[in-house]
């Protein structure tokens, strides 16, 4: 299943057996976006997870001096998640994203579903909790290396 594949490479499942993947991906709704399409808006409440599985996405932000412009900071492709520091803080969406490829797929995972599994299966609680700290910790080394 092309499904499983991709999740086998994302960094949040990762240490995750198949049965465990299996269990994930049953939380998966596709859908399907055209070319330009938005995906989610910065500001909104975050609410779920996204998985690429097929196409691109650019990642914008509003520019802090003009309100009607967004500054693209980044491009995700398939295997990449959007909305994981929603498991978190559920805060709202810190970015714009928008479709860059025609077709571009994701799959979506409610947090509260992701969190009741997590919740009944306290193994895949912890290591998807694991991950997540350490991506979370990653990204502020970097980010205060940049800074520094």
């Amino acid at each position: 299943m092309k499904l499983l594949s991709v999740l086998r490479e994302i960094e949040l499942f990762s240490q995750l057996d198949d049965d465990s993947l299996k269990e994930i991906a049953i939380l998966c709704k596709e859908k399907s976006y055209h070319l330009g399409e938005i995906i989610a808006i910065q500001g909104e409440e975050g609410e779920d997870i996204l998985i690429i599985t097929q196409g691109c996405v650019e990642i914008l932000v509003n520019d802090p001096n003009y309100q009607d412009i967004k500054r693209v900071v980044a491009n995700l492709g398939v295997g990449q998640i959007i909305g994981e520091m929603g498991l978190v803080d559920h805060g709202k969406r810190s970015a714009t994203v928008r479709a860059i490829e025609e077709p571009t797929e994701v799959q979506i995972i409610s947090y509260e579903e992701l969190i009741r599994l997590c919740e009944t299966n306290t193994q895949i609680g912890y290591l998807i909790m694991k991950n997540l700290a350490a991506d979370i910790s990653f990204k502020l080394r970097h980010a205060n290396l940049i800074t520094s």
